[in-house]
Formats: structure tokens, sequence, C-alpha cells
């Protein structure tokens, strides 16, 4: 294993365009580490020079704390799996897996125990001498990912490789690579663009945004209190809601009304603002008919047409659409396009109790948790409400749960109660 350090790394085309632009981060031994973006953002580029397969520009690459800018791919000791799977169609799924040590001449034996040591781990045991063709998607996968642990690598880098299966592989997969990984303790990082891949998978997630870092931290630090408005747009599904609105003391009047906004902390963090842009997640908001009147007290009720609900038996979504300036209705469209969205028009994605009765067409009364919103500069797109000691709290708790993860996982007859009951002592 080996801890992986970017310093200011850069990669520029002969046209000038930097796909990766000074780019710092830290994987430290044993993480499991996310690189998500949409299309274009430079994740891959990224992961391609980690291996070797691309040169770096400038800055340094450290792995294991060697610098390693100018050494071949096949001296670095990583492990790829890539995207489509790549295997020998004519060789069987032992063949398959055995092939790198095969290449390094390895004896036979130590090939026979490597290989069936690996199979085991991936319940490949019953496949070992079907050929490819005969496989699942899934199988298929969990052959190229054997073929990169048998290596015994110092990482491995994973290139979206869960893009090919259908949505409920996708799923057994993604329990599949994480449990492996915890039982293995080798640094990953693992690129994707689905986000839903990035907050489940990762001990933290690293967001790119055109060659830039935005933001590293855990998915929930992520979720809960992300730096800017492409990070807030980009994490979540639904995707946050950006509202403009106009400050009058401590009133925000929104396209959806105007609500009291009560905490004294974001309050002063507007500062001077006349105008803001105000981020609420679907599931922030509520019918305000099934809201208790002490928890109702806790936030803010607005009155406002739902243009369409959609109801899926255990959940329930409502989409209101509002009118925005022309300067902030085009800077919300240019985030759609950055985040791959395809949204039309300016609107309010609700999450509603799956039995409210809120009916189309027809104005509904929406409570609003106002302790749960973000307010942005509309100018910079900097979140002027992210909270630093919270942020600092789910760091150290996202610690704790990496911690008790890897330890359960080295000794699994260990009581992780007592575990936890050491750290908080």
């Amino acid at each position: 294993m080996a801890a992986i350090t970017m310093k200011n790394i850069v990669k520029r085309y002969g046209d000038g365009f930097p796909a990766v632009n000074e780019v710092s981060l830290d994987v430290r031994d044993g993480e499991f580490m996310i690189l998500v973006g949409p299309s274009g953002c430079g994740k891959s580029t990224l992961l391609r020079m980690i291996v070797g397969l691309e040169d770096i520009t400038s800055g340094e690459m450290l792995i294991g704390g060697k610098v390693v800018n100018k050494i071949a791919p096949r001296q670095r000791n990583l492990s790829m799996v890539f995207q489509n799977y790549a295997l020998y169609p004519h060789l069987t799924v032992f063949e398959n897996i055995a092939f790198p040590l095969r290449l390094a001449k390895l004896p036979n034996e130590e090939v026979k125990r490597r290989v069936t040591e690996t199979a085991e781990l991936l319940e490949l045991t019953d496949h070992l001498e079907r050929k490819p063709a005969n496989l699942s998607g899934g199988q298929r996968q969990r052959v190229a990912m054997g073929r990169a642990i048998v290596r015994q690598a110092d990482a491995f880098l994973f290139d979206e490789p869960l893009s090919n299966l259908d949505a409920k592989l996708r799923g057994q997969m993604r329990t599949e690579i994480s449990r492996l990984q915890r039982r293995l303790g080798v640094t990953t990082v693992y690129v994707t663009h689905d986000q839903t891949e990035a907050m489940t998978l990762g001990d933290r997630v690293a967001v790119l945004r055109k060659g830039l870092l935005q933001q590293v931290g855990s998915p929930r630090e992520l979720y809960e209190e992300p730096v800017n408005l492409f990070v807030a747009g980009f994490i979540g599904s639904p995707s946050m809601n950006f509202l403009p609105a106009s400050v009058d003391g401590a009133f925000l009047e929104t396209p959806l009304g105007r609500f009291e906004l009560r905490d004294e902390r974001k309050a002063a963090a507007v500062g001077a603002r006349d105008i803001v842009l105000v981020g609420i997640r679907p599931e922030h908001f509520e019918d305000a008919s099934l809201v208790g009147e002490e928890k109702k007290a806790r936030g803010s009720v607005v009155r406002t047409r739902v243009d369409v609900t959609e109801w899926l038996g255990n959940e329930q979504y409502a989409y209101v659409p509002y009118e925005a300036p022309a300067d902030v209705a085009a800077q919300l469209r240019e985030l759609s396009r950055e985040l791959d969205s395809d949204q039309l028009r300016t609107q309010a994605v609700v999450a509603l109790d799956a039995g409210s009765l809120i009916t189309p067409g027809l104005e509904a009364e929406l409570w609003i948790d106002t302790s749960r919103i973000h307010i942005f500069d509309p100018a910079t797109g900097d979140n002027l409400t992210r909270d630093e000691d919270r942020v600092a709290q789910l760091g150290r708790v996202a610690e704790q749960s990496r911690d008790a993860q890897r330890r359960a996982q080295r000794d699994p007859a260990d009581d992780p109660a007592d575990g936890a009951a050491e750290d908080t002592g």
C-alpha cells in the first residue's frame, strides 16, 4: 500500500488548454478516494497521470513518498480497472486473472495460489474454466478486478468501471467494490461522473470542475456544507434548488414567497447584499398541512402554485415553476449545462410525504425548514453560510467511521462498540 500525493499538478495540451489545473490532493495510505465531476472536468486525465499514461506538464506526483513523474507506468506498481473489461476472449477466467503473473514469470505454484485466493475473494471459483463470452457483465467486471488484485499492487485505480452495467448490476457491484476495498485496505482512487457512486463508495470525495479542484471532503460534508454553487448543485439527487432572493432586513423575498431568516449567523453572512441565491434541498420542503405546530414554528410557510406532482408510492415530488431575473436565469441555465442537466425551465423540485394530497394546478402551502437553507453569492458562487464548525465535526465523524470499518475488516471478531467506546474515552 502507498499514499498518493499530488502537488500543483497541471496537464496542458498542445493548444494551451489546461485539462487539469493546479490540483493538489493527498490520498492517504489505505484510503478510498473518489474523483467526481461532469464530463470534461479532468478527472480521468488526473487518474491517467497517476498511473503514468499521461505526461505531467508541471507539478509533482508522489507515490509512497517517491516522485514518479519520470517513472514508466509498469514500474509504478499500480493496478487499473477500466470502463471496458478488456478481457482476452480466447483465455479462461483463470488465465485472464493470471495474465500479469505470467508476464512476471512467477512459478506456476505461486500463480495458482494467488489466482485461487483472488477467485475466492470475488466469488469466481466456479467460473475459472469458463471464457469471458459465457459470463455476465458483472462477472466480467469482477474478472477485470481480479486481474488488478492478483498483482498485489500499491494502489488500485478505477476509471468509471460500472458505466457499462445496468442499474441493478451497478448497485450490486458498488457494494462488492466497497466491501472488497475495506477488506484489502488498499489505497484506491475511483473516477466516476455518477454522484450516487461518489456518495456511497468513498471515504472522501474530490469534486472537479473544468480542471480545477472545487472541494474535498466526506460525502456528508459535501452534501451538507458545499463550498460553492457548483458543488451544491452537483451533489444530491434531485439536486438543490436555487432561488433568487432580494434581501429585506431579516426577510428573503423569493419567487416562492417571503420568509424569515431566523438564523443570526446566516443573516450576518448576507451582509449588505441586496440580491442572493437561496439554496434549498427538496427534502427541506413539506406539505404545511402535515407539519405539527411546534415544528412549523421553526421554519416558514409559503403559498405557491404546484405545476406537476409525481407520486411514486413511497415518496412524492412536486414541481413549482417560477420566474427569475434574466441574468440569474442565464446563470442557472449555464450551471445546468455544466452539471449535464436537461432542465429547460426555472423550477423548484419539492419532496413531499407520500400521504400528501397537494393537487397539481392549485395553490398549496409549503413549509420550508429555513434552518437548513444555504445562501450563495450570485456573483462568485461562494456559499456564504458554510458552517466551519459543522465541517470539522463531520470530518471527525467520517474519520472515526473509517477507522472503525478498517478495524472490523482486520478482525471481524472484535466488537465495534468496544472500539467506539475507546474513541470517546
